[in-house]
């Protein structure tokens, strides 16, 4: 690979050779080195970014209605101090608590049974999510409940922070939410 590359020739001083310092030669080396280095780079994939799709409805759009069944419909309000107002059904019955965004997997699967046994185990009845972020929320509380939904493999979730009612404000301005 690399060679040792001594000349021959040295200039005598007083009786002594001078010998001159050895160069090696790296250039097989390097060469090596560029082939190794294209080896693995075509070889090898890149980590993918696991990155969630989020897709909102368009607002102008006359065909987007906003209508869910109630009985398999569950709302999720984010609030401030990493605390979530939840609900099932529509907001003119709804039985709202309060809940830590920690805890908010318990709440999912809690009523992902309550929903699979009111339709009686039929695979075509999934629960809806909504997920509606207030303005006084984290971020990192969104990405959380998000993240939640993978995980609990919740097939529809629809993320709504234009339509908060103002029963749902008013209960999360009383629980200081």
């Amino acid at each position: 690979m690399a060679t040792l590359n001594e000349s021959q020739s040295g200039k005598a001083v007083k009786g002594r050779t001078k010998k001159p310092a050895p160069r090696v030669d790296l250039t097989a080396m390097v060469d090596l080195m560029f082939l190794l280095t294209t080896f693995f780079m075509l070889t090898t994939s890149l980590g993918s970014l696991n990155a969630a799709d989020i897709a909102k409805p368009d607002k102008t759009d006359p065909a987007v209605v906003e209508n869910y069944p109630e009985s398999r419909t569950m709302t999720i309000l984010l609030g401030k101090n990493n605390k979530a107002v939840c609900y099932m059904g529509t907001i003119e019955k709804a039985d709202m608590h309060i809940i830590s965004v920690a805890n908010i997997q318990k709440e999912i699967s809690k009523n992902e049974k309550l929903v699979a046994e009111t339709h009686q185990q039929n695979p075509a009845k999934y629960m809806i999510v909504i997920i509606k972020p207030a303005k006084t929320a984290k971020f990192q509380n969104f990405v959380d409940v998000i993240d939640e939904m993978k995980i609990a493999n919740i097939k529809s979730y629809a993320i709504d922070d234009d339509h908060i009612a103002e029963k749902e404000i008013t209960f999360m301005k009383m629980n200081g939410i």
